[in-house]
C-alpha cells in the first residue's frame, strides 16, 4: 500500500511515519493570500474554468507531478490526490496541503461524509490558497466504503448536499462535486438525475461526472475503471435538464481530439486522467487546442531543462525527493527514438545514486546511445 493511502486510513487518522516526513518542506504556498493565482484568472473565464481538468489520482497527481503538468499547459485545471478530511484535521498539513504557487488553477479533492469534519478541513485547505474543494463522491475503493465517503454517498444524496453546503460557507471557495452515473444496480438515468438535482437545490452548479457505474461489489477499484461501461449520453442529459450548470465529463478519454468534440457537442469541459499521466506531452498542446492560443515553441528538452532545476531544489527535502519527483516524467519521451532508454534510466536506481538531481539529464543523455 503506498505510504500516502495507508497514513490517510490508519484508524482514521494520518500518521507520519519518518523524521524525513516531519522534516518535509514544501516549496511554497500561498497561504493567506487570497489573490494568489491571480495570473491564471486574468485569462480565465467562467466558462472556461472547467474546459480541461487533469483527474485526481491517488499517488500520482502529487505535488511534484502537477508541478510537471504545469511546465506544459497554463490552462488545465488540476487536482490533488484525494485527502481525508481526518488526515488534514490530525496529520502534517503541510505535507498534505502545501503547493507550488505556480500550480494556478488547482483544487483540492477531499473525502469524507461528515459534514462537521469536512468543513473544518475545507477551511485548513482553503488557508493554502486553492481555487477550489471538490467532494469525492466517485471513487468505488472497498476503503473508501468502510469510511463511508466515495461513491457510495451517492445513494444518500441529502448526506452529501449537507456536505457540500458545509465545505462551501467554511472554505468560502467554489465547491464542486465529483460522482459516477450509479452504484451497483442503482443505475438508470433517475438515479444520477435525482443525487444531481438534490447537490443543484443545495446550489451546487459544477459536477464532475465519471460516465460509468461504480460496482461495490465484485469488481475492484482498476476493474471499476474499465469494465463497466462508458454511457456519455447521461452527461449530455445531465446538462440539458440542469443548464444553469457546469458538467464536465470524465472516463475513458485518451486525446485532446476526443476532449473537442465533448465540448462541441455541449459539454462544459473534460476531465482527463490515466491517459493525461502516461503520455504527458498531450498536456502541450491543451492551451492551442482547447483554449484558442497560439501554439508554444516549447519542446521536450525544455520541460527537463525544467524539471532538472526543480529537482535541484526538492533534492535537499529527503534522500528519496529527487525519485518521488522524478517518476512522474517517465512517459514524456514516449513516441520518440529512444523513449524505452530513457524510461530505463528513470526506472534504474543506481541512475539516482550517479546523477541525483541530474538524472533527467542523464536520461535524456541515455537516449542518443
Amino acid at each position: 500500500m503506498p505510504r500516502f493511502w495507508a497514513a490517510c486510513f490508519a484508524n482514521n487518522r494520518l500518521t507520519i511515519g519518518s523524521a524525513a516526513d516531519d522534516d518535509f518542506h514544501p516549496i511554497s504556498s500561498p497561504a493567506s493570500e487570497k489573490d494568489a493565482g491571480s495570473s491564471y484568472r486574468y485569462f480565465m473565464t467562467d466558462t472556461e474554468k472547467f474546459r480541461f481538468c487533469v483527474a485526481p489520482m491517488l499517488d500520482w497527481t502529487d505535488r511534484h507531478c502537477r508541478y510537471f503538468m504545469r511546465l506544459m499547459t497554463k490552462r488545465a485545471r488540476l487536482y490533488t490526490e484525494m485527502v481525508t478530511a481526518p488526515a488534514i484535521l490530525f496529520g502534517n498539513r503541510d505535507l498534505l496541503l502545501k503547493f507550488d504557487e505556480t500550480e494556478h488553477p488547482v483544487a483540492c479533492q477531499l473525502g469524507g461524509s461528515d459534514p462537521e469534519d469536512l468543513a473544518k478541513a475545507a477551511a485548513i485547505a482553503s488557508q493554502y490558497g486553492y481555487d477550489e474543494i471538490n467532494l469525492n463522491c466517485g471513487c468505488p475503493s472497498e476503503r473508501v466504503q468502510k469510511g463511508s465517503f466515495g461513491a457510495c454517498l451517492m445513494l444518500e444524496p441529502k448526506l452529501v448536499a449537507e456536505c457540500f453546503q458545509a465545505i462551501r460557507e467554511a472554505s468560502g471557495l467554489e465547491t464542486t462535486i465529483k460522482h459516477r452515473i450509479g452504484v451497483d444496480h442503482q443505475d438508470d438515468y433517475p438515479f444520477v438525475q435525482n443525487f444531481v438535482g438534490t447537490l443543484y437545490d443545495a446550489g451546487c452548479r459544477a459536477f464532475i461526472v465519471h460516465v460509468r457505474t461504480a460496482f461495490l461489489k465484485g469488481l475492484s477499484p482498476r476493474q471499476n475503471r474499465d469494465v463497466p461501461p462508458l454511457k456519455p449520453d447521461y452527461a449530455y442529459r445531465l446538462k440539458k435538464d440542469f443548464p444553469q450548470a457546469q458538467f464536465c465529463i470524465n472516463g475513458g478519454i485518451q486525446t485532446l481530439e476526443e476532449s473537442k468534440t465533448f465540448i462541441d457537442n455541449g459539454m462544459d469541459g473534460v476531465m482527463v486522467g490515466r491517459a493525461a499521466y502516461h503520455e504527458p506531452w498531450m498536456l502541450s498542446r491543451v492551451d492551442e487546442v482547447l483554449f484558442g492560443e497560439e501554439p508554444r515553441e516549447l519542446r521536450r528538452e525544455d520541460v527537463v531543462e525544467q524539471m532538472t532545476a526543480y529537482l535541484h531544489r526538492v533534492a535537499p527535502e529527503h534522500e528519496n525527493a529527487v525519485r518521488n519527483a522524478a517518476r512522474h516524467t517517465m512517459g514524456l519521451m514516449n513516441g520518440l527514438p529512444g523513449a524505452r532508454l530513457w524510461r530505463r534510466t528513470l526506472s534504474d536506481p543506481k541512475a539516482y545514486k550517479e546523477a541525483g538531481p541530474n538524472v533527467l539529464l542523464a536520461a535524456l543523455e541515455s537516449m542518443k546511445a
